[in-house]
This record gives C-alpha cells, structure tokens and sequence, in this order.
C-alpha cells in the first residue's frame, strides 16, 4: 500500500504527514489492519527498538473535583460509585509508589482530583516527591495536578518533579461538548508552563466519547505542534455514573487504527497505552504494543487494571522487554532537550478493568460493561495495591 510507505518514510524522517494521509489510516479497512501495525511498527522500532516503559499511578486524592468533565467518574455531581479520599500523607503515597516500582515500573505519577493545585497543594506534593525520591533512587515522578498557575511547574522541577501532565482530550472544535467549567485554551496553557518551567512536557487524548475522525486528527496534529515528549492515548471507559456511560463506540480495530496514525503523526514520541486498554484492546493488547512503546502498570484512578503480572507476560510473551532503569526513553534527540530523561508521563482520565465475566458469551458489537471494575484496593484503602 503506497499510503503506508509513504507514512514510514515519513516517519523514520519526523516529517509531519497531511492530514488526508492521517485521515486515512483512520478509514483503513480491517483487512488492511495488520499492514496497517506492521508499517507503524517499523517506526516504533526504529526510535525506541523493542523496549516499553512502565509507569505507575498513584491517585493522590480521589473523588470530590469541581470539574465537570463528562469522561470522568470523580467529576462534579458524578454518580459513580468510586473511592472518595482526600490527600495521601507523604508516607502513604510513597509506600504505594513503593509496590510499583518494585513492579517493575521506573516511573511515579501523581496524580489529584480538582480544578488546579492552590500553593498549599504544590507545597504538599513537593514534599510527597521528595519523599519518594529519597527512598527510590533514580525514580522519574510525573506530577498530574490540574490546571498549574504561574510559578506552581517551576516550584513542582525545584521539588524534584522530572514531568507534568495534562491532556487535550479533545478537538478545540468539541471540547465545549465534554467540558464547561474550563477550556481548551487552559489546558493548552499548562502544557506550556509545564514545558516552559523544564519540566518533560505530557499531553494526550481520549478516544471513544463519539468524536469524528477529523476531531481525533485535529487533536493528535495540536499535540504535534505542542511538541509533548509522550502522549498518552486514552480509550473511554464508559462508567456508570458518568454522562457518557452509554458510549460504547469502540472496537479492538479502532483502537489499533488510532494508536497507528497517532504513532504516525508523532514517531519519536513516547506513545503510551493509558486508560481503557483492557476494555476495549482486549485479547489484542499485544499487538499495540507494535505501535506504542509505554503503558501503566497494574490500576488507574479510579478504576482497576489487569494484574501486573500479567503486564509483565504480556510484554515478554509479545517478545518485547521492559525498560531499565537505566536506559533513557527518549531518542537522542529529544533526550538531551533538557525535559527529563524518560519523557512525560501521561496519566489516564479513568480506565482499565479486570478481564473478568464471559468473553465467549458476549457479542462483538456489545459494551462490555462487565470488564469495567471500580478500584477498591491500593492507594486510599487497606488492601494491597496491584502491580
């Protein structure tokens, strides 16, 4: 297929595709899906090799936002049964952060409900960063905060932060439809002050909220231009509870499709697999990891991953390995910027489940509602985290 050698030409180059050209891997056919794997494949391993990243979630603070984000179950008026807890102690968050790492992981990421950190937050989770660094050497934090005010990034890289996040989620064009209480604009603006203060800038999407493929085109050619070293691509958990729990729009097809043309547009990029994998990717996990190049591991905010061992087998079984503390994310290129070695981390607006109930017995065109699984384990309660 011309379409596709042009594309990983384009890709070993960093040259921007058209639009059209994007457009058109979305369009592709299922027939054409593994050529379409195997040609963004070539460009994931041409810049990161065989290698995935693993990072974990820590949920500082769950539930309770002011924000009304439609995706998400801590949101204002969210009926979601979810856990509600306010700010972890240093302590605890750093045991939790603990049980990831030795999980694999080599990256932390922070993460708290709410509109933006006042002061007193930035204060609380330098102090949370500094713990964890003084007790796991050579770990990455990612902080994940909200909507930062001036000075707040340059404060979070002072504390020892390596990267900050936050997600476009949408097109600018739609973002209204999802979001009312801020706007596309802010979030722009903290991707820049994250960038702007040093610190390894993360910005990414979500997928599945009933978006075109021209809204998914448009957002994934913004994050471009915002030049993030990772973009963590969300697939929307649809939780009961949440105005979106009835958009069940995605299939395993779709899912490889938009994780190819988002590799396509950014090859150089940490592409990570976030939130909704599980779900939606199912049994078809292994082959995304042809296309991106970093997942979590183990739980997300506020709803449950599959086990981290089974991360972890997934990952050799597919015959890649796990990324070494020792071994920097980024190409060349993008490492030495100054934005942090690993890259940014791209924490997920509400994802994942356990692989339970009856595959055989459920419909290919049905929602799967049985594979969303609330979090009732980890950071915020008594039980043992999974990773």
């Amino acid at each position: 297929m011309d379409l596709l050698k042009t594309l990983v030409d384009k890709g070993l180059r960093r040259e921007l595709p058209t639009r059209e050209e994007a457009l058109a891997v979305l369009a592709t056919s299922d027939d054409d899906l593994l050529d379409v794997v195997a040609a963004a494949g070539k460009v994931r391993r041409h810049w990161f090799g065989r290698r995935v990243k693993l990072n974990y979630l820590v949920n500082l603070k769950s539930g309770l936002c002011p924000e009304d984000c439609s995706y998400c179950s801590q949101r204002l008026g969210s009926k979601a049964d979810i856990l509600k807890y306010t700010w972890l102690k240093p302590e605890e968050a750093s045991k939790a952060a603990a049980a990831g790492l030795a999980g694999g992981a080599k990256r932390v990421c922070l993460v708290a409900s709410g509109r933006g950190p006042t002061d007193r937050d930035v204060d609380r989770v330098s102090r949370t960063i500094k713990a964890i660094k003084e007790q796991n050497e050579g770990v990455e934090v990612c902080a994940c905060l909200g909507l930062l005010s001036e000075g707040q990034a340059e404060r979070l890289r002072e504390a020892g932060a390596d990267a900050y996040n936050h997600n476009l989620n949408t097109s600018e064009a739609t973002y209204g439809d999802i979001t009312t209480t801020h706007t596309y604009a802010d979030r722009v603006d903290t991707v820049r002050k994250a960038h702007a203060a040093g610190l390894s800038a993360c910005s990414g999407l979500i997928a599945g909220m009933g978006e075109s493929d021209e809204d998914l085109v448009d957002v994934v050619f913004a994050l471009r231009e915002l030049d993030p070293d990772s973009v963590p691509v969300n697939f929307l958990i649809p939780m009961e509870g949440t105005p979106l729990a009835k958009e069940w729009h995605l299939t395993p097809q779709r899912c490889l499709r938009i994780l190819a043309m988002v590799r396509f547009v950014c090859p150089d990029v940490e592409v990570r697999i976030a939130g909704g994998r599980e779900v939606h990717l199912r049994t078809m996990q292994p082959l995304a990891l042809h296309l991106a190049n970093s997942i979590f591991l183990g739980d997300y905010l506020t709803s449950e991953g599959q086990a981290g061992k089974a991360d972890l087998e997934m990952i050799a079984d597919a015959g890649f390995e796990v990324e070494g503390a020792d071994q920097v994310t980024l190409p060349e290129h993008r490492a030495s910027g100054g934005c942090g070695e690993g890259g940014g981390c791209g924490a997920p607006q509400e994802g994942g489940g356990t692989v339970c109930g009856s595959a055989a017995a459920a419909r290919a065109d049905e929602p799967r509602t049985d594979l969303v699984a609330v979090r009732r384990r980890g950071a915020g309660t008594d039980l043992a985290p999974n990773a």
